[in-house]
């Protein structure tokens, strides 16, 4: 067996995707040591979330909620936690403050 280390010639190019779709397999959720919670009461559905998510791990699903002081919603945010890795842009960027980090418990 060698033991040889490649010369820079022969590693691939980093920053550049050559199997489109090839990141759904490597779930990155073991990187965790905080994980966002959506308060769905709280949320105002503006997408700020899910549009700086870097993953993307935060979804928009097609699932009505009903507010505690009855506003309804026919979308909710979801997190995909296999995904997440608990960065926390999310929360940051949350102009209503909805989404809190907690620890993770495994």
């Amino acid at each position: 067996m060698s033991s040889r280390l490649p010369s820079w010639r022969e590693l691939p190019v980093g920053a550049v995707i050559l199997e489109p779709g090839s990141s759904r397999r490597y779930k990155t959720h073991e990187w965790r040591t905080l994980r966002p919670v959506i308060n769905q009461d709280k949320c105002i559905r503006c997408r700020i979330c899910w549009s700086y998510c870097p993953e993307p791990a935060i979804i928009e699903a097609d699932k009505p909620y009903v507010t505690s002081t009855n506003r309804r919603y026919e979308v909710s945010y979801l997190i995909d936690y296999d995904y997440c890795k608990g960065c926390g842009i999310c929360a940051q960027e949350c102009p209503v403050k909805a989404i809190e980090m907690v620890p993770e418990v495994r």
